[in-house]
């Protein structure tokens, strides 16, 4: 079964998680670019609004053409959702490689993606986030943008466990829910960091993200009882 791959692939040479200072000239021109312009967007749309910032300002402030951006990226929402989106792509590639043995595939699931965020050490990548989930949350085109992502990740990392795992059934829901679960997880995690006080740290939004993981097994047990009256 093929993987489909979601842009900006991690094997990528100008992918933000590859090894810059391995990288020829050339591509690190292209990543130093490409990060240039995910910063400025980001101040910029926090600044002005991202309805009230456009293409022609954020390739002026970078000083690039409009051709160069669209080599990097298909549209404002792209760049402006790029630091979690590098994440997502980071955590496929890690699925695709990651040891399946004794033990479920949630638990597998959450290992990578847990794995992948210790990997996301670019100084500025914490607050980056934060400031792209605050954005989205103010910006419905970004919103449906980080969705639209978010169901072809999903769709991709279904396609590497039925690969990885020769998961026989196709129609079987089990690892789809598995997957929706980690989702699920990281996203409230991601609220509640957001949402907290003081600077944004990677290991603030890891240790949130252990906290939903942990809340799992509760929430498939929980059981609705009466409300007491008042």
């Amino acid at each position: 079964m093929t993987t489909p791959a979601p842009p900006h692939s991690p094997t990528s040479p100008t992918s933000p998680v590859a090894p810059a200072d391995r990288l020829p000239l050339r591509e690190r021109k292209k990543l130093r670019t490409r990060q240039a312009l995910i910063d400025t967007a980001l101040e910029l749309f926090t600044e002005r609004g991202f309805d009230g910032t456009t293409l022609d300002d954020l390739c002026e402030a970078v000083e690039v053409s409009k051709r160069t951006f669209f080599r990097t990226f298909s549209s404002k929402e792209d760049v402006a959702t790029a630091p979690l989106h590098d994440m997502w792509t980071a955590f496929l590639d890690d699925l695709e490689s990651r040891a399946s043995g004794g033990r479920s595939v949630l638990e597998m699931l959450q290992e990578a993606l847990l794995a992948t965020l210790g990997r996301m050490t670019a100084e500025g990548w914490a607050r980056r986030v934060r400031l792209s989930h605050l954005l989205a949350e103010k910006t419905p085109s970004m919103d449906a943008h980080g969705l639209h992502f978010c169901d072809r990740t999903s769709r991709a990392a279904l396609a590497i466990l039925h690969h990885r795992l020769a998961l026989a059934d196709p129609h079987d829901l089990r690892p789809r829910l598995a997957i929706d679960m980690l989702v699920a997880a990281f996203h409230r995690a991601l609220e509640t960091w957001t949402s907290q006080p003081g600077p944004a740290t990677r290991a603030d939004l890891a240790a949130h993200v252990r906290d939903a993981f942990a809340a799992i097994p509760g929430s498939l047990t929980l059981t609705a009882g009466p409300r007491d009256a008042v």
